[in-house]
């Protein structure tokens, strides 16, 4: 029985890929469980303190940290479509001036919006003293779908996503690289802001999901490519028969 060469190989290539993708799969899902547990871990630490010296973005995101100082509200910008609840809002971003002179953008927490007019902020409390906030550190106040407006939207108190870079440019203050995710401030006090942040989603369930499905395709292909080359034999042995019948 001649083995056809082109089926062969072809079966093997979907082989290959689906394996191959299985296991790109399972990597990502250890990939997020890794950073699913060193995101537990540092938010479970002690706080770091925050002061004027910068602190890299790398080291210290997501983890918990604590700064004291005085909000600067009049710089502070609302970030628009931030929904909770299935109910429409913004979050409040403010820089904190560090009592050593340092300065950090803190996510206060989120504000329902005004139905009526979008561009009216509802009113919330500020401290006017000394404030001792903590939180997360993160790499910005989350990031919502944009059609790449960024740029006129310098200098407007709505926006829909801020960068702590272009940011810090923008209003002339040496702002750490990264936002605090506000979970409390001492002293305490009701300001009219709902810090209940949703929590990060790493969705590991699916990826193993994935995982499964590609390594069943290669399965699949296998049973298949069994299948087919038996069915092929046998078909070459009847036919091999009925040859050898016709010439007794």
């Amino acid at each position: 029985m001649k083995i056809r060469l082109v089926p062969v190989l072809l079966i093997m290539f979907v082989m290959a890929v689906t394996i191959r993708l299985g296991f790109w799969q399972r990597d990502r899902a250890h990939q997020k469980e890794a950073l699913q547990a060193h995101i537990e871990s540092n938010e479970s630490a002690p706080p770091l303190a925050v002061g004027a010296t910068p602190l890299p973005l790398k080291g210290i995101e997501f983890h918990r940290v604590r700064a004291t100082g005085t909000f600067m509200p009049e710089r502070a910008v609302y970030l628009d479509n931030r929904p909770y609840n299935d109910q429409p809002g913004f979050y409040v971003v403010m820089p904190l001036k560090l009592q050593d002179g340092g300065y950090v953008l803190v996510n206060r927490g989120w504000l329902p919006r005004n139905y009526e007019d979008r561009t009216v902020i509802g009113p919330f409390d500020t401290p006017s003293g000394p404030v001792e906030v903590e939180g997360i550190a993160r790499a910005d106040a989350t990031r919502a779908y944009d059609l790449g407006a960024e740029d006129s939207a310098l200098h407007q108190k709505i926006r829909q996503n801020l960068d702590v870079t272009s940011y810090a440019t923008e209003i002339g203050l040496p702002l750490q690289p990264f936002v605090i995710q506000q979970t409390a401030f001492v002293p305490a006090a009701k300001d009219g802001l709902v810090r209940d942040w949703p929590q990060p989603d790493f969705d590991v369930d699916r990826n193993y999901g994935y995982m499964l499905q590609w390594w069943g395709m290669a399965a699949a292909a296998l049973v298949f490519g069994l299948y087919a080359g038996r069915r092929a034999a046998t078909k070459a042995r009847s036919a091999g028969g009925d040859q050898t019948a016709k010439g007794a």
